[in-house]
């Protein structure tokens, strides 16, 4: 039974900085493709940023040059470091694995997701 856990997520400052984790159980996120999605209240999940088995990284414009997804594989875990936050990234952060919906290039759906962590920017 595949099981992502996010944790990392907290309350900071603008221009702070945190690094969220997620933990897989029964995946290897060395060998998927596996993104980081956010959602704010009222507004729809968005897509942040993924990466793929190759180590291949993509980022949402909003984010590009202040966060970095990255994997690693000795720990089965997935992390986001997010740097220069800004308060319009106050939102619920959830990595996902196994992508079941693609739309071009980008996964925009996947089969498991993890329960969330909050992260609060203040101006």
């Amino acid at each position: 039974q595949v099981q992502l856990v996010e944790s990392g997520g907290g309350s900071v400052q603008a221009g702070g900085s945190l690094r969220l984790s997620c933990g897989a159980s029964g995946y290897t996120v060395s060998s998927h493709y596996m993104g980081w999605f956010r959602q704010a209240p009222g507004k729809e999940r968005a897509r942040v940023a993924t990466i793929d088995s190759l180590g291949n990284t993509r980022y949402i414009d909003s984010v590009k040059g202040r966060f970095t997804v990255s994997k690693d594989n000795a720990q089965n875990t997935l992390y986001l470091q997010m740097n220069s936050l800004k308060p319009e990234d106050t939102a619920m952060y959830y990595c996902a694995a196994e992508p079941t919906v693609w739309l071009g290039s980008y996964a925009t759906n996947f089969r498991y997701w993890g329960q969330g962590t909050q992260v609060t920017v203040s101006s």
